[in-house]
């Protein structure tokens, strides 16, 4: 246990570390939390923000990065202090809203969603630009329309394999084995972000390379497995 559990988040004293994650899902916020309850790292939440001790900051930033490696690139939110630019995006439909969300995702583009408008930063309207001009293009797709996209049955095989193989690296590997050649990263289920699924294939391909390992090292495989399902937790 550490001992800076004991730590008293209201006295003046204390030195904090402030991070907003506004922008993120509950998902991924729920990810999050019981990743700092997993690593046992002191915290409270002061409405969309985490807040942290100083001493455990290099702990919290470590666990972000590995988070997005894992999940892919997370929401960067707006600036209070900027106004921002506004698209209203009224008349297009929920899957090109969410296209273009995961492509500002993708390219880090600071913004906000209120309601249907979209509000980016200021000086990433000429990226943002591009982005809804690729969308209405549609080079931008985040559900193919040609019902070529990974079945739903896909996201359920991946995490019951990686949550039974997290917990007994001896067990059954083989319907990931036979699930892996089908999956194309660049054709997610519906609903799951291209980002997120290409992470997703790469972890499954990691985790059956260690599943067929001639030297079978039962730590590798809980830590690939480990890591896949954190991936697609959110998605079943």
């Amino acid at each position: 246990m550490r001992a800076v559990l004991d730590w008293d988040p209201n006295d003046p004293d204390t030195v904090k570390v402030h991070y907003d994650v506004s922008a993120w899902s509950l998902d991924q916020r729920a990810e999050l939390a019981e990743a700092l309850a997993d690593a046992e790292l002191a915290h409270v939440w002061v409405d969309e923000e985490l807040v942290v001790p100083e001493q455990l900051e290099p702990d919290v930033d470590a666990m972000f990065e590995h988070l997005e490696e894992l999940l892919g690139p997370f929401p960067v939110g707006l600036d209070d202090d900027d106004p921002g630019v506004e698209y209203g995006l009224d008349e297009w439909s929920p899957n090109d809203r969410d296209s273009l969300t995961a492509a500002l995702v993708d390219q880090q583009v600071p913004h906000r969603w209120e309601g249907t408008t979209l509000v980016v930063a200021t000086d990433a309207e000429s990226t943002a630009d591009e982005l809804l001009d690729a969308v209405e293009r549609g080079e931008l797709v985040l559900l193919s329309p040609d019902g070529t996209d990974a079945p739903q049955e896909a996201l359920s095989t991946m995490f019951t394999s990686a949550d039974r193989l997290a917990k007994d690296p001896d067990g059954n590997g083989h319907e990931l084995i036979d699930l892996a050649p089908s999956l194309e990263p660049r054709r997610p289920p519906f609903g799951v972000p291209l980002g997120v699924w290409s992470s997703a294939v790469e972890a499954t391909q990691r985790l059956t390379e260690q599943l067929e390992a001639d030297d079978h090292d039962p730590s590798a495989i809980i830590g690939a497995a480990q890591d896949l399902r954190a991936i697609v937790r959110p998605y079943v």
